[in-house]
C-alpha cells in the first residue's frame, strides 16, 4: 500500500493501538485516521538535559525527569490487584513509583541501588505523591543513546484518554510509528521559489521535527513551517475567494447619483460628515459603480455614525431604481434601525417597511405585496427577511448589522432574493483587530470609521465598588435632576449560587426602594419578557418616561437614547471586556458629559481587573479589541465562541500578527503572477488548500 492510502488508514492499525483504543481517539480528539494522529501536534516540550529534584516534584508540573537510585521494590497482591513499587531517592527526597502491568519483567530487570532516570507525571492519592507506570532507564544507558540531548514532546489530552494511557508518551510512539511507515505520503504543495525566499524547511522534514525535535531550532523551523501553510492556505482561500468574486461576480451598475442622495445630503442631512464617514460613501460608491458585486465590511465604533452611511448606500439604490434591506439580529435592533431610518427620510419620497416574526398574518400578507410590487423601497427586519415568501422587486443592496451573528446559510439566503445578486455591505460596532481583519474577513473589503462625530464627549468610565453604592445612587439623582436618564444592568435575570451577584430582580427591588414613585419611575428590560412588552418598556425609556432602566445586556445593542448620560453595570468583572465596551456605547449619544461606573463587590483580580483598568484607561474601540484579543483570543471579539473561532491548529492571532502579514503578501503576489489555476503552481496550491480545509472544519464559515 502506498503511503498515501497508508495515512487514509484507521488509527485501529498503529502499532500499540487496537479498536479500543481508536474508538477512544475518535471520540475524544476526532482522532480517526494515521494522517489525524500526525496533525495532532505538541504543545510544549521538555527538555530531557534537565532534572527536577524530587523534593521540588508536585501534581502541578506535569511531566518531570528525575534520576536517583532505587532504595527499594516491593511486588505485591495477586491477579488483577498486583502492583510493582520501587522508591527512588535522590538525595533530596523519595517518591514510589508504582506499576500495575509488565510487573514481571520489570522486577527482574530494577536493581537495589543503581542509579536510573526516571520520566513521568507524578500524581497525589491520599496526600502523597507517587509516579505511576514512568518511564525508567539506567542512568548510563540513558547517557549512552544520547537520550538526554532530545526534547520530549507533550501532547494535549484528556482526563479519560490519561485513564487509559493514551498521553505524551502514547502519541510520541504512534508519531514515530506513522512517520517510519507512511512519511513519504506528507505531501508538500508549496512552490519552491516560496518556500526558499522564506527559508522553510521541506514539510516531511517539518513533520518528524515538530513531533521528535533533536534541538530547540529544529522544533521552532519545524512548528513555523506549519504555521507557515496553515496561515497561507488560509489566505489563499479567501484572496482566491475575493479575486473570484471580483473577477467573475457579476453585479448592478450604480452609476447616478440621483435626486434620493442630493436630497437627503443637502435638505435632510441632521449633522455634518464626518471625514471618516464621507471616506466611505465614497469606497462604496466606488464600488457599486464597477458593474462588479461589492462585498464590503464596514467597520465603526459605537456611535461612530455607520446607519447613516448604510442609508446614503440605500438612497444611491434607490436613485438607480433598486431596493434596499436591512438585516439585523434581534427585534429590539431591527424596530430601532427601522425607526431611525424612517425618522431621516420622513420627508422624502422613501418608503421603510419593518418585516420581523412578529408582524400580523393580515399586514405580512399586504407588506409582501407592495415589496414584490416594487412600492417599499427599504424593507428593514430580521432574519424573516430570509424566508422563502419574501420576494423583492429588485433587491440591489443587502446590509447586513452585526453580521457575525448571523451564519453564512443564512446571508447566502438574503443574497439569493436577486440575481444577479445585491451588492452587500456588512456592519458590526465592534472593531476588528488588523489579525482578525486579514483572516476571518480577509476576502471583504474594509472600510473603517474611525473617528466620532462633532460634538460628541469622551465617555468618563470609572471603577467603583459596592461599599460605595450610597454615593454613586446620590450621584445617579443628581443627573436625573438635571433631566438626565440611567441604565443599570446586570449580568443575570434570576438568583444562582454566588451570593455577591446583583441579581436582577433583587436589584430591580433595591433600585425602586432608592428611587421611588412617584418622583421616580424605573422600567426594567430582559430577555425572557415578551416582545411586546418588552418593546413598550423601551419605547417609555426613548420617551423619556422613566428616568432609570434596569436591564440585562439585551441593552448592549438597539437602544439609541441621547438623553441618557449614565451607565452603571453591576459586577462589571463577570462581563467580557468588548461587551462592557457595547454596554458603554449606550450612553455618551448626546452633547452632554456621560458616565459609565464599573462596579465590582470586591477589588478584583487577574484578568477581570485588567479588563476593567483597560476600560477606564481608553475609549478607543481599536485599542481595546486588541487588548481583548490578548486577553481572551479571537473567538467571541466576533460575537461566536470565545475561543477557536478560526479552527487554527499552530498559529495564533495574539502573537503571529508578522507572519500573517506576511503569508498575505506572499499568497497576493503569487496570484498576481499566475493566473491557471489548471497549471502549477495554483492547480498543486488548490490542493493544498483542500487538504487544510478539509482538516479545518469550520474554515467554510470564514466571511
Amino acid at each position: 500500500m502506498d503511503a498515501h492510502r497508508l495515512l487514509q488508514q484507521s488509527t485501529e492499525f498503529i502499532k500499540g493501538v487496537g479498536a479500543a483504543r481508536a474508538a477512544l481517539l475518535a471520540r475524544e480528539l476526532d482522532i480517526h485516521t494515521w494522517e489525524d494522529v500526525l496533525y495532532h501536534f505538541p504543545f510544549r516540550y521538555i527538555d530531557r538535559r534537565t532534572f527536577q529534584k524530587i523534593s521540588e516534584v508536585h501534581v502541578q508540573l506535569g511531566m518531570v525527569q528525575l534520576c536517583g537510585r532505587l532504595r527499594d521494590v516491593v511486588h505485591s497482591g495477586t491477579g488483577r490487584g498486583q502492583r510493582l513499587t520501587a522508591w527512588l531517592n535522590d538525595g533530596t527526597g523519595e517518591i514510589p513509583l508504582v506499576w500495575f502491568q509488565g510487573i514481571d519483567r520489570l522486577f527482574g530487570l530494577l536493581k537495589l541501588g543503581q542509579e536510573y532516570v526516571v520520566f513521568g507525571r507524578p500524581v497525589a492519592y491520599r496526600d502523597e505523591l507517587s509516579m505511576p507506570h514512568p518511564e525508567i532507564t539506567p542512568r548510563d544507558r540513558f547517557l549512552e543513546q544520547g537520550a538526554g540531548l532530545s526534547l520530549y514532546p507533550v501532547y494535549p489530552g484528556t482526563e479519560k484518554l490519561r485513564k487509559n494511557r493514551i498521553e505524551s508518551r502514547f502519541f510520541s510512539q504512534t508519531t514515530r510509528f506513522v512517520l517510519e511507515k507512511a512519511h513519504a505520503g506528507v505531501s508538500d504543495y508549496l512552490p519552491s521559489e516560496i518556500r526558499a525566499h522564506h527559508r522553510l524547511l521541506e514539510r516531511q522534514k517539518a513533520m518528524w521535527g515538530i513531533h521528535h525535535p533533536q534541538s530547540e531550532r529544529e522544533a521552532f523551523e519545524s512548528r513555523h513551517r506549519l504555521k507557515f501553510d496553515e496561515l497561507f492556505y488560509l489566505q489563499f482561500g479567501l484572496v482566491h475567494n475575493k479575486i473570484k468574486r471580483q473577477s467573475g461576480s457579476r453585479g448592478h451598475r450604480f452609476g447616478l447619483v440621483g435626486e434620493m442622495v442630493n436630497s437627503f445630503y443637502t435638505h435632510h442631512l441632521p449633522f455634518s460628515l464626518t471625514e471618516a464617514q464621507k471616506r466611505v460613501i465614497r469606497e462604496i460608491r466606488s464600488d457599486m459603480g464597477t458593474g462588479r458585486q461589492m462585498n464590503r465590511l464596514l467597520q465603526g465604533d459605537v456611535g461612530s455614525g455607520k446607519t447613516i452611511v448604510a442609508l446614503m448606500a440605500m438612497l444611491l439604490a434607490i436613485d438607480n431604481g433598486f431596493q434596499a434591506c436591512l438585516m439585523a439580529p434581534t427585534e429590539v435592533l431591527a424596530v430601532q434601525h427601522e425607526q431611525s431610518i424612517s425618522e431621516l427620510v420622513r420627508n422624502m419620497p422613501v418608503r421603510v417597511a419593518l418585516l420581523t416574526g412578529n408582524v400580523r398574518a393580515k399586514e405580512r400578507r399586504a407588506l409582501l405585496q407592495d415589496l414584490q410590487a416594487g412600492e417599499i423601497h427599504i424593507l428593514v427586519g430580521t432574519h424573516a427577511l430570509i424566508e422563502p415568501p419574501v420576494v423583492f422587486a429588485q433587491l440591489g443592496l443587502a446590509i447586513i448589522d452585526e453580521q457575525h451573528r448571523f451564519g453564512v446559510a443564512q446571508r447566502a439566503a438574503l443574497w439569493a432574493k436577486n440575481n444577479p445578486p445585491p451588492h452587500v455591505l456588512v456592519m458590526t460596532a465592534t472593531p476588528i483587530p488588523r489579525t482578525l481583519a486579514m483572516t476571518q474577513y480577509g476576502d471583504l473589503d474594509l472600510s473603517v470609521i474611525d473617528e466620532l462625530p462633532a460634538g460628541r464627549r469622551p465617555i468618563m468610565t470609572r471603577h467603583v465598588l459596592d461599599r460605595q453604592r450610597l454615593s454613586v445612587f446620590q450621584f445617579l439623582r443628581e443627573q436625573i435632576a438635571l433631566g438626565r436618564q440611567i441604565y443599570i444592568v446586570y449580568p443575570m435575570i434570576e438568583e444562582g449560587d454566588d451570593e455577591q451577584m446583583k441579581y436582577l430582580m433583587d436589584g430591580y427591588e433595591s433600585v425602586s426602594r432608592a428611587f421611588p414613585v412617584p418622583d421616580y419611575q424605573v422600567s426594567i428590560v430582559h430577555g425572557r419578557m415578551k416582545p411586546d412588552d418588552k418593546q413598550m418598556e423601551m419605547q417609555r425609556f426613548a420617551a423619556g418616561k422613566t428616568n432609570i432602566m434596569v436591564a440585562t445586556t439585551v441593552i448592549e445593542v438597539g437602544v439609541n437614547v441621547p438623553n441618557a448620560s449614565v451607565m452603571l453595570v453591576e459586577n462589571a468583572e463577570r462581563f467580557g471586556l468588548s461587551q462592557l465596551h457595547q454596554l458603554r456605547g449606550r450612553v455618551g449619544r448626546g452633547a452632554e458629559q456621560s458616565y459609565c461606573l464599573l462596579m465590582t463587590a470586591n477589588e478584583p483580580k487577574g484578568e477581570s481587573i485588567r479588563r476593567i483598568e483597560a476600560l477606564c484607561s481608553t475609549t478607543d474601540g481599536f485599542k481595546i479589541a486588541e487588548i481583548d484579543l490578548q486577553l481572551r483570543g479571537p473567538g467571541d471579539l466576533t460575537g461566536t465562541q470565545q475561543s477557536g473561532m478560526l479552527d487554527l491548529s499552530l498559529a495564533d492571532l495574539r502573537t503571529d500578527e508578522v507572519l500573517i502579514a506576511e503569508t498575505r503578501r506572499a499568497v497576493e503576489q503569487l496570484l498576481s503572477q499566475y493566473s491557471d489555476y489548471s497549471k502549477p503552481p495554483l492547480s498543486l496550491l488548490l490542493m493544498g488548500y483542500q487538504a487544510q480545509k478539509s482538516r479545518h472544519k469550520n474554515w467554510g464559515e470564514i466571511s
